[in-house]
């Protein structure tokens, strides 16, 4: 409340008196704040920042140009590009013919490679990120307790992640080497059978989920910031109530934890779907295409083959998939992703 006697209102509006009760308040007009006086029948706008307001907004809008710029030249023109392409023959060479959806039909009805590389996608994705997480919490976990050469280790950790991918794939090739690897030496070494890590059908997968794993640094320490934000009193609260390690692991660490689990499966599970180095450098899609991910048959159909329309119709589907996955993943959050101030 405040008073304006004597107050002229704008545009010729009379005078406000004594005995006219006034009410002075700021709101909001086109989302900018006005200052308004009101008698309970007439509505005054006293001062407006309007014009600072707006200065705002056209600064802020010229400096989103070049991430406004960037997002549709590198995502969303593309995207849409790739959709298109999936309704034509295109060689690269030659005109692009319009096919319709018989990209989409040859997928699923006669192309040998299509549906077991979504199994294999799947099956290597689902694996890696429930170990990787498991991994990443553990170590940061570990990470965040007083331990000597705490630094250190942590900067251990953390280092694979930021090493050349093909480099590592390489050096994991020769740890896997069926003859002279270390691992295989160490194996025979205790009188055991060696094991073909990347040459077996059946142990492709969990080998090269073993390498993500290792890579899973940048996961460690998004979790050990966590893990560091969790409000100690949380603990002191359990302890006094008599709850064990287990305990305050269970019921306070999890559930403080929710929103950086939720990010970290979040991109973990993007990032494993996508997955395509290994293929690259260590199996080429084998042996006997047990390896064949979605996007190592996308580099096959479009740079080797260079089939263009058939390798985009392949990367809508996989853009589909993905898109399933990570509305599954938002829709099930809500049941246990727990955000400060929620009841």
């Amino acid at each position: 409340m405040g008073s304006c006697q004597g107050l002229k209102a704008p545009h010729g509006g009379g005078t406000f008196t004594p005995d006219t009760p006034q009410v002075i308040y700021w709101t909001y007009i086109s989302e900018l704040p006005q200052l308004c006086i009101a008698d309970g029948k007439r509505k005054f706008i006293l001062k407006s920042a309007s014009k600072n307001a707006a200065h705002e907004s056209r600064v802020a809008y010229l400096f989103l140009i070049p991430a406004l710029v960037g997002l549709t030249v590198l995502t969303y023109g593309p995207l849409i590009a790739v959709f298109v392409l999936s309704f034509f023959n295109w060689r690269g060479s030659l005109p692009p013919s319009f096919v319709g959806f018989t990209n989409f039909i040859r997928l699923f009805t006669e192309d040998p490679y299509f549906i077991d590389s979504i199994k294999v996608t799947c099956y290597f994705s689902l694996l890696s990120v429930f170990c990787c997480m498991i991994y990443s919490l553990g170590a940061a976990m570990l990470l965040n307790r007083k331990i000597p050469a705490r630094g250190f280790f942590r900067a251990v950790f953390y280092l694979p992640y930021i090493l050349p991918a093909v480099a590592v794939y390489i050096g994991w090739a020769w740890l896997y080497e069926s003859n002279f690897g270390l691992f295989n030496y160490i194996i025979s070494s205790l009188g055991i059978n060696k094991v073909h890590f990347i040459a077996d059908p059946k142990l492709v997968v969990p080998s090269l989920v073993l390498i993500a794993v290792w890579l899973s640094g940048n996961l460690i320490v998004i979790f050990l910031a966590g893990l560091q934000n969790v409000p100690r009193v949380y603990y002191e609260a359990a302890e006094i109530d008599g709850a064990n390690a287990f305990q305050r692991f269970l019921h306070v660490t999890i559930p403080s934890m929710t929103p950086i689990i939720f990010y970290n499966l979040l991109m973990a599970l993007v990032t494993n779907l996508q997955v395509v180095t290994p293929a690259l450098a260590l199996t080429s899609g084998g042996p006997g295409n047990s390896s064949m991910f979605l996007t190592y048959l996308m580099y096959r159909y479009a740079f080797k083959s260079f089939n263009l329309g058939y390798a985009s119709a392949i990367s809508f589907v996989f853009f589909i998939i993905v898109a399933i996955f990570t509305s599954i993943l938002f829709a099930t959050s809500k049941e246990w992703v727990f955000y400060e101030g929620d009841k």
